[in-house]
């Protein structure tokens, strides 16, 4: 994928159910966001822009906003899940300001446009800055801490060293792993080689 073009796909291991949370994705297993090419490449993948959006600009400036909005909105997350109250603390509130500043800034509008088939697509009037994609993120994120209901719904995956969190949908509120295949599957392997062995001593 050249630079600067948003093409899907951009795999991430699962989805998170929120943009801002599949942001904190971005750390897990290694750093996602290496370079503005894997930057591009996620924001595209993410839906920030329509696809094929040129983001010929994106450089290392926009890698340092994204990491920077990531570690904020991290940060926020984590201390606010289940519902707990906001922690007074100067990290966190130094975080929950510069979250709440990315967000003011204006997103990019999005226009239907009619594409050659006739059928109406999402496009965008200008070309994203980077504060205007950090401020869609961070909004994101603004309504996520706000929400009670789906700030009740943030649950950590239970998988050993893995810190990813994600929104829990299920039914009955009962999802205790980021994936299932992955984490749920080295769970019950674990699982079956302890019974295993407690069976043969």
């Amino acid at each position: 994928m050249a630079l600067g073009t948003a093409t899907p796909p951009y795999e991430l291991r699962f989805d998170a159910g929120r943009i801002c949370l599949d942001l904190l994705a971005t750390t897990h297993p290694v750093e996602r966001l290496d370079s503005p090419k894997a930057l591009c490449a996620w924001i595209g993948g993410s839906g920030l822009v329509p696809e094929g959006t040129a983001l010929g600009h994106a450089d290392a400036p926009w890698l340092v906003g994204f990491r920077e909005l990531r570690s904020h909105i991290g940060q926020l997350v984590r201390c606010g899940r289940a519902g707990l109250p906001a922690v007074d603390t100067a990290p966190y509130v130094r975080a929950l300001r510069l979250v709440n500043e990315a967000a003011r800034a204006a997103p990019p509008a999005p226009l239907a446009v009619r594409a050659e088939n006739g059928c109406l697509v999402r496009e965008l009037a200008v070309p994203p800055t980077c504060a205007g994609l950090l401020a869609l993120v961070a909004r994101d994120a603004v309504e996520l801490l706000t929400d009670p209901v789906a700030r009740a719904a943030v649950r950590e995956c239970e998988g050993d060293n893995c810190p990813l969190v994600y929104l829990d949908t299920s039914r009955g509120r009962r999802r205790r792993w980021c994936s299932s295949e992955v984490c749920g599957n080295r769970e019950r392997v674990a699982r079956h080689r302890r019974r295993t062995a407690h069976a043969r001593v």
